[in-house]
């Protein structure tokens, strides 16, 4: 087994350390119930790691000395605290970031919140109106139509297309698949590609939904480490990842990364690319931030396009520039990659909304402005999220991102994520924890900042983090390692 296959535990060994000769006089309870919270503890103090295979339930039942029925009890109560997951095929594992929310259940609107910092996700651009306005005159000529488009709009299919070879990729329209947001599209490609126990290289940290998806496809997230400050090592990294794992799929986000703010120049995406093609990986390309550039760098050669086309998934989004709301996202692919992926998206979606697509019609039609306008927002947010982090909070370290949405900052020693945002939410500021970003426990010690809400907005975050980050060293109040604590 090489380093990076996940970690098995045999049936005797777990039974051992779960003590089977003293379970029933542990609490009086269930059976069933004293063996998860056995198993939970274990997996709270590190005894059982994160990725860890679990034996089989009929394995561990006659280790413990219990029915089958008991350990399948524990073993689904286990399942719906979110402690373990069951992935098709191969086997019961421990979750990646233990009993941590879903990503789903952190995202979205929260009324109670005094500011919600959990999305990196703008309030809507001020073009949006007048372009839903334009789209609610043009949706009146296709109500004598069935309503549904498979693949989307021609015309923002061939929007959407123009974009890209005006970035210098060759792109029609039999290219692009129309998606609902771009969750849509990034699980429509792994749903594609992923069978029971394929291994998909992810940039470490990285966005926790694809953490997500690829566990609940039943494959494995292989980790590579991404230093925004030394983006060159990447491929190194990536290459012997690739080579000691044997991935088929990889999954980047080249502009801006998400949490990290990294960007690779030219060169080093030149050569991850040709080392994923050179060992016959697909690599899914996110590009949902490669528009969200602040100092005016300018536009680097997309990811792949060097490479032979059936060798990158490309992803996009309006979520960025525009808003999280209009619910438009695609695919760009090889015509033969695109139509699998489309196959697969129809057994999961007939259509996205016409209204949508309509709206980004009118938007891409003048994508330069809707670009800018975002720029011109996001940069005084930026300046001003790192002032007031600088003054306020000034053992919190962080690089200043030249695009992107958010700082992504190292917490001063003590300081845990999962402490602070468990703290923070009691205050009224609803953050993600620096957990969600990694495999395994990773990041406990980061924080990710969105500079996406209003400036007396983040001023007041910044404020109370600033409070709590003091109390919580001045009585050294040190996180639990427990999952549980991440809300």
């Amino acid at each position: 087994m090489d380093s990076f296959d996940a970690t098995a535990i045999s049936a005797p060994e777990l039974a051992a350390r779960i003590g089977p000769s003293t379970l029933r006089n542990r609490s009086g309870g269930p059976l069933y119930l004293e063996i998860a919270d056995e198993l939970r503890r274990l997996i709270e103090n590190g005894e059982v790691s994160a990725q860890t295979r679990l034996p089989a339930e009929r394995a561990l039942s006659i280790s413990l000395d219990v029915s089958r029925v008991t350990v399948a009890s524990a073993y689904r109560h286990l399942r719906e605290g979110g402690w373990i997951s069951a992935q098709r095929g191969s086997g019961t594992y421990v979750s990646p970031t233990g009993s941590i929310p879903a990503w789903s259940s952190l995202a979205g609107d929260r009324d109670t919140a005094t500011v919600e910092l959990v999305n990196a996700s703008p309030s809507a651009s001020p073009l949006l109106a007048d372009a839903y306005g334009v789209a609610a005159q043009r949706i009146q000529g296709r109500f004598a139509s069935g309503g549904y488009a498979p693949l989307g709009l021609f015309e923002l299919r061939e929007s959407i297309a123009a974009y890209y070879r005006g970035r210098g990729v060759s792109t029609t329209a039999e290219n692009i698949l129309v998606t609902s947001g771009a969750t849509d599209a990034i699980h429509a490609v792994l749903a594609t590609f992923t069978e029971p126990g394929a291994r998909v290289l992810v940039e470490h940290p990285t966005y926790p939904g694809v953490v997500e998806l690829v566990h609940s496809l039943g494959g494995r997230c292989i980790p590579v480490p991404i230093d925004p400050d030394d983006t060159e090592e990447f491929v190194p990294a990536a290459d012997r990842a690739a080579r000691q794992s044997a991935p088929t799929l990889a999954y980047f986000m080249p502009d801006f990364s998400n949490p990290s703010g990294a960007r690779l120049p030219l060169g080093t995406r030149r050569q991850l690319s040709a080392t994923m093609h050179r060992h016959a990986v697909l690599t899914i390309v996110d590009e949902v931030a490669a528009d969200l550039s602040l100092d005016g760098s300018p536009d680097i050669e997309p990811f792949g396009a060097a490479t032979p086309d059936i060798a990158t998934v490309t992803i996009g989004s309006t979520s960025k520039t525009v808003w999280g709301g209009l619910r438009v996202g695609w695919v760009r692919a090889e015509a033969g990659l695109l139509a699998r992926i489309a196959a697969t998206y129809a057994r999961r979606q007939l259509s996205t909304s016409i209204l949508d697509q309509l709206a980004a019609v009118e938007l891409m039609g003048k994508y330069d402005e809707v670009r800018r306008v975002r720029a011109d927002i996001s940069r005084v947010a930026r300046d001003h999220t790192v002032a007031l982090m600088r003054d306020r909070l000034p053992d919190w370290h962080f690089r200043v991102p030249d695009g992107g949405l958010a700082l992504w900052c190292s917490l001063p020693d003590g300081l845990r994520s999962s402490a602070l945002v468990a703290e923070a939410q009691s205050h009224g500021v609803l953050l993600a924890p620096g957990l969600r970003f990694g495999t395994g426990y990773a990041f406990d010690d980061r924080q990710r900042i969105p500079f996406t809400r209003s400036l007396p907005d983040i001023t007041s975050a910044v404020d109370i983090l600033a409070r709590l980050s003091a109390a919580d060293r001045s009585t050294e109040i040190v996180a639990s390692n427990r999952p549980a604590t991440v809300v």
